[in-house]
């Protein structure tokens, strides 16, 4: 039996007014509602990048950041992204630590489907391989730091809206990582 995902709904302010299941509140006038965007760096220092699954909603087969994910209601932010990294990648992430709190972003696929999220931005570490659940990525690469930067720059259209206009915000934070 598949769980039903709800995320938690905001006003403007960022304050929690609210639960709506997932699947009904991504529309085309989506409500505001948080979310939260992990970047995963393994021993090396490289950061892991996936593409979205063709299966997905909205922007399939894109690149973006490592993961992504909505908390459910009541959950610990930290305990909700270590939950997606094992979800989705099949990791588990080590180190978590926020680097942007306040990233909000609002941007609308090709389909029409909107995304309206406060998306809180964290860095994590693994040391083990990912196994992505095909569901939700189709591929994967570790890349530097810099060659993820030069990516976002020349080829805005091929990563996640996400990625592009929070990249400039977390950048420098790359070579702490």
């Amino acid at each position: 039996m598949t769980r039903e995902e709800t995320v938690v709904l905001l006003d403007e302010a960022g304050e929690h007014i609210g639960v709506a299941n997932k699947a009904e509140v991504h529309t085309t006038d989506t409500s505001l509602h948080l979310a939260f965007s992990c970047h995963v760096f393994d021993e090396r220092g490289r950061v892991l990048v996936t593409r979205r699954a063709l299966s997905k909603r909205t922007w399939p087969g894109v690149w973006t950041n490592s993961f992504c994910g909505h908390p459910a209601p009541g959950e610990p932010m930290a305990d909700a992204v270590r939950r997606r990294g094992l979800d989705e990648l099949g990791i588990a992430v080590t180190d978590l630590e926020l680097v942007d709190a306040d990233f909000r972003y609002r941007a609308t696929d090709a389909s029409g489907i909107v995304e309206n999220e406060m998306c809180p931005i964290y860095f994590a570490r693994t040391t083990q391989a990912p196994a992505a659940n095909p569901d939700e990525v189709m591929d994967l690469v570790w890349v530097a730091p810099d060659q993820l930067r030069r990516t976002v720059e020349a080829a805005p259209w091929a990563v996640s809206p996400w990625l592009v206009s929070s990249f400039d915000r977390i950048a420098g934070r790359f070579g702490a990582a």
